[in-house]
């Protein structure tokens, strides 16, 4: 049967296959990003208040309000954006559903969407599931920063939007202020609406700071600010993000949300508020507990002779594994580590569209407890021996 032409040269997710080959051959999954450790106590006993007290059914297709005006006070305390929760804020099914909403509420054929790689094996089929055509802007080892002269060339007259993401995954980068008043330039400049992906703003390293694009001078009227509950919570499973835009941008996002998804899940939104309300001890402890996994996950890729940039921010680390002397690519690369060492991890390459790059590398996560990676080291060390 002849498929789509939208679906022309793309496959199934790497990430997900992974993690049936983690199944398939009972090895610790390090590939897809999801903890291994339970969700603040607070989020599960809000959960279970919400679904015994009957939050069962269809809600305001733009979220909770509850939940809303939470997020604009969190918008207002932690970045000084202004975000009306009636009118500016709507919830989403996570950070996938509201960057693929915002792009079909933007884009016509012909239209142009900047990509940065590595990036998210989601961005590329969203950018063409909404009929845009994807511009790349290659980030390069070992520091990765974001380069005026290259981001300058893929901008033109057709350029539509940008998709941000810092902290950046696979990398670790937490773009500086200075990287990110060049994208604001450019977005001026050529009229281009910006959507970021503020998944792991929480999680940051050594006092560095994460910068929301649509704070820095003129970029308010034309960034829709996307974050999400599963990566600083710990409930990856539950599927709910955001989506903070202005007037004009949030009518037309909110229009394609309604017709896409109707709602997110009611219950989990509704607990979600209880999440927004724990102190500031909670993200103290969480950078603490991430320093600390980010520790341990370095000195077993060093330990291993596998090179790897040290992260910024998130919770992955793209690990060279050339020293290694492996006779294949990535893609055999990962594939051979479940079956011969127990340990999955995702190919370097699949965060990439341009051919070539990522080739020698693997991305490993560790948002998982600390005996979990001392296992998966213990594996790694027994199968080289």
């Amino acid at each position: 049967m002849q498929s789509a032409l939208r679906l022309k040269g793309l496959r199934e997710s790497f990430i997900r296959e992974m993690t049936r080959l983690a199944l398939k051959h009972n090895a610790i999954n390090l590939s897809q990003g999801y903890p291994d450790f339970d969700p603040p106590p607070e989020l599960l006993d809000a959960a279970h208040r919400a679904l015994d007290s009957g939050l069962n059914q269809y809600g305001i297709t733009w979220g909770n309000p509850q939940l809303r005006q939470a997020l604009s006070a969190k918008m207002k305390r932690l970045y000084g954006l202004d975000f009306d929760p009636e009118r500016h804020i709507t919830v989403t099914c996570g950070v996938t559903e509201a960057i693929s909403v915002a792009l079909m509420s933007l884009l016509s054929p012909g239209d142009e969407v900047v990509i940065i790689e590595p990036f998210h094996e989601g961005y590329l089929p969203e950018v063409l599931f909404a009929g845009g055509t994807p511009r790349f802007v290659a980030l390069e080892g070992p520091d990765y920063r974001l380069e005026p002269d290259k981001l300058r060339a893929a901008f033109n007259d057709k350029t539509r939007a940008i998709i941000l993401n810092t902290p950046h995954n696979p990398t670790g980068r937490v773009f500086t202020r200075e990287e990110l008043g060049e994208v604001a330039a450019l977005c001026q400049r050529f009229d281009v609406v910006a959507i970021t992906d503020e998944i792991y703003e929480h999680i940051v390293y050594e006092g560095l700071e994460h910068v929301p694009l649509a704070t820095l001078p003129g970029m308010a009227e034309r960034t829709i600010t996307i974050g999400g509950f599963g990566k600083t919570f710990a409930v990856t499973g539950w599927r709910l993000g955001y989506a903070c835009a202005p007037d004009a941008l949030s009518g037309l996002f909110r229009t394609v949300h309604d017709f896409a998804t109707i709602c997110a899940p009611v219950p989990l939104q509704a607990a979600c508020v209880a999440a927004l309300e724990l102190p500031p001890s909670y993200y103290e402890q969480l950078r603490h507990d991430y320093t600390e996994r980010r520790r341990k996950m370095m000195g077993i890729l060093e330990e291993l002779g596998l090179s790897a940039h040290q992260p910024e921010g998130a919770y992955y680390a793209l690990a060279d594994f050339g020293s290694w002397g492996f006779e294949g690519d990535d893609f055999a690369f990962a594939r051979m580590l479940p079956e011969r060492f127990g340990v999955a991890v995702v190919p370097g390459s699949s965060f990439y569209a341009t051919p070539g790059l990522g080739k020698n590398t693997v991305r490993f996560a560790f948002a998982k407890k600390l005996t979990t990676l001392d296992a998966a080291a213990e594996r790694l060390r027994s199968g080289r021996r």
